[in-house]
Parts: structure tokens; C-alpha cells; sequence
């Protein structure tokens, strides 16, 4: 595991104002990755905006983690579905 592609969940929740706890649960939940190495977590940077959308969902809106799940769950099935409908314009364009 190569140290720099990684943010220690003590220090983001540090920077953020959340308890490690709640990273915790956000794992627990299936909705983001934590990597554990040597009795420490740490989060992928490339989570780090999920991380910091659902602490401001969590926060700002006071929207519980079960909350959270269907909000990233219905995020993801628009992404889902916006790909699919350039994937189709792309063969509509090929054919007309």
C-alpha cells in the first residue's frame, strides 16, 4: 500500500469535525471503502469526495446514514442511466 494514495481516518476526521466513528459506519454501510494496514484506517483518496458529499449530506441536512444509503443509491442509478443514454445517442448519431 503505497502511503500518499491514502488520507488517515483520525486526521480527516480531524479536518472535518467527525467522529471516526461515523467513517465507521459509512464503511459498515457499504457506502464508501476503508483500507485498514497496521491497526490504522485509512480512506482512498479517490473516495474523498463521496466522503465529504455524505458528511455534508449528513451535517448540513441532518440526514441519517439510512437516508444517505438511498440518496447514494439513486445518485448512482442516474449516473447509470445518463451513460446509458449518451451510449444511445452515440448509435442514434452512428445511424442517422
Amino acid at each position: 500500500m503505497e502511503q500518499y494514495n491514502y488520507i488517515e481516518v483520525k486526521e480527516f476526521c480531524y479536518s472535518h469535525g467527525v467522529p471516526a466513528q461515523f467513517i465507521l459506519q459509512l464503511q459498515d454501510f457499504g457506502l464508501i471503502e476503508v483500507v485498514k494496514k497496521e491497526d490504522t484506517e485509512y480512506i482512498p483518496f479517490e473516495e474523498l469526495p463521496k466522503v465529504e458529499k455524505i458528511v455534508r449530506l449528513h451535517d448540513d441536512l441532518n440526514i441519517n446514514l439510512e437516508g444517505i444509503e438511498v440518496i447514494h443509491q439513486l445518485l448512482d442509478r442516474i449516473t447509470q442511466m445518463q451513460n446509458e443514454i449518451i451510449s444511445l445517442k452515440n448509435k442514434l448519431d452512428f445511424y442517422q
